[in-house]
């Protein structure tokens, strides 16, 4: 069997002539998957922009038959019914989800020929949703694989509380049964491949493994390796928050999305990005957060292509506010565009390119981006305002004394309590704490972006207290 990535092409295993190929989207933590015998292939959790799997097919030479969804996805918005009617490929999904469409219902223990050779069976294993199904891929008979989705990922489950808190409890028992099913059901040797995991939020816990078998994660594996009731515990004692888009999600799956229209939206001038400004709509401008810093059209946002863009933006913003980007390139444009889409924000309002002397009908603004060294100089001298946008799992950990703590999630509509006066805000690495200053930087505050990797903290005097400090 032979794996190969994109975006990121990595070499893999070969095996029985049946090639997996990992279909990567760093910004969600999520993976897609392309299987196929060198003829005819199948797809497993397509995200949004399908125009990658359909290259990918070309670029193989093999026909697709089939896609199959893991579970109504609460993170992104799903490729497969754009992908299947665009292929004529059958689209599978749990006979049990409500959706408005026309599918292909599979039930547990159903199994699909896709070619000659391949066998794809579905395993139910609620847990992540009640309706969750994994796929187990035997070729020639001989069991290669599974395709856990939001169940089984590498060292850790997908998180059980998506569905509401009232659920919590009882998905996270069905989460350790269905990953002892899974162990029980196939041999270790077989390859796991899961959607989440991979930074998304709808991993309980993350973990740095790129590959597993069912074999590692039976000894390694919390939920393979405690009991319920001790998995139960910790699992639902270490969730988090998760990013308030989730919940149009769902919704935007069970309705059959089409395919993104990612050509560039209109393009806008200086005192029409003014105007949106002052309507209240969003313009967020995709550098990075020093150049930000150092000129910026005043009123527009920070997040920058640089990280986790569309998950934050997506979390912040008020659903259905028009976005208007602003980048250096049309590329920089598309590749928002693409991110937004996979998140169900289909159509920027505008767009503009060049720079902030481009994007101002006047002179453009700027902030102080600084050291937590710094920070601990100025403190000597005058008293600030220190700003911790981690969420709070993380602040309780470790924390500057006296840092005033409103998770970067929260800072929209907390912002009035934040106390008067310079706001030196900072995050564990820079990316969140720059998207907070844009945001207090718009309000008319006077914000100091601490742009260093929190574990600095504690190399200066400043006072760090916590367990973890």
């Amino acid at each position: 069997m032979r794996t190969t990535d994109t975006d990121q092409h990595r070499a893999g295993h070969h095996r029985s002539g049946v090639t997996v190929r990992t279909i990567e989207t760093p910004a969600l933590g999520d993976r897609s998957y392309l299987v196929h015998d060198g003829s005819v292939a199948f797809v497993v959790d397509p995200q949004r922009d399908i125009d990658r799997v359909l290259d990918m097919l070309d670029a193989d030479g093999v026909r697709l038959t089939h896609v199959f969804e893991t579970h109504l996805h609460n993170d992104y918005v799903t490729g497969g019914f754009a992908l299947a009617r665009e292929t004529g490929a059958a689209y599978l999904i749990n006979a049990d989800d409500n959706v408005s469409f026309d599918r292909t219902p599979i039930r547990d223990g159903e199994t699909v020929d896709v070619g000659d050779a391949l066998r794809v069976r579905a395993i139910h294993t609620p847990g992540h949703t009640f309706t969750h199904l994994s796929y187990a891929l035997t070729h020639a008979g001989e069991p290669l694989a599974v395709f856990t989705g939001g169940s089984l990922l590498y060292g850790a489950t997908g998180r059980p509380d998506l569905l509401g808190a009232e659920h919590a409890e009882v998905l996270a028992r069905h989460q350790h049964s269905s990953a002892h099913k899974l162990a029980a059901d196939l041999p270790d040797a077989a390859q796991v491949y899961p959607t989440h995991g991979f930074g998304s939020f709808c991993a309980a816990t993350q973990s740095a493994a790129t590959e597993s078998t069912i074999g590692r994660e039976r000894r390694s594996n919390p939920v393979l390796t405690q009991d319920e009731e001790a998995y139960v515990r910790e699992l639902l004692a270490g969730l988090g928050a998760w990013p308030a888009y989730y919940v149009h999600m769902a919704p935007a799956n069970a309705a059959g999305p089409s395919r993104p229209d990612l050509s560039l939206p209109e393009q806008a001038d200086a005192a029409e990005l003014r105007r949106r400004i002052e309507a209240g709509e969003w313009v967020v401008d995709l550098r990075t957060r020093r150049a930000f810093a150092a000129g910026h059209a005043p009123g527009t946002l920070n997040f920058g292509l640089d990280g986790s863009f569309a998950t934050y933006l997506g979390w912040l913003i008020k659903w259905g506010t028009p976005v208007t980007l602003l980048g250096e390139t049309a590329a920089d444009i598309t590749m928002a565009q693409r991110e937004l889409a996979r998140i169900g924000i289909d159509r920027p309002a505008a767009h503009a390119t060049g720079g902030p002397r481009d994007w101002s009908v006047s002179a453009t603004a700027s902030y102080p981006a600084t050291t937590f060294a710094e920070l601990a100089q100025v403190r000597h001298h005058r008293d600030v305002v220190v700003l911790d946008v981690r969420r709070a799992e993380e602040h309780r950990s470790a924390r500057i004394q006296d840092a005033i703590n409103i998770p970067i999630h929260d800072v929209v509509r907390r912002l009035d309590e934040i106390p008067p006066g310079e706001v030196w805000v900072h995050c564990a690495a820079g990316y969140r704490a720059a998207i907070a200053a844009s945001l207090l930087a718009a309000a008319g505050r006077r914000p100091v972006l601490v742009d260093d990797t929190f574990g600095n903290a504690a190399k200066t005097d400043l006072p760090v207290v916590g367990p973890d400090a």
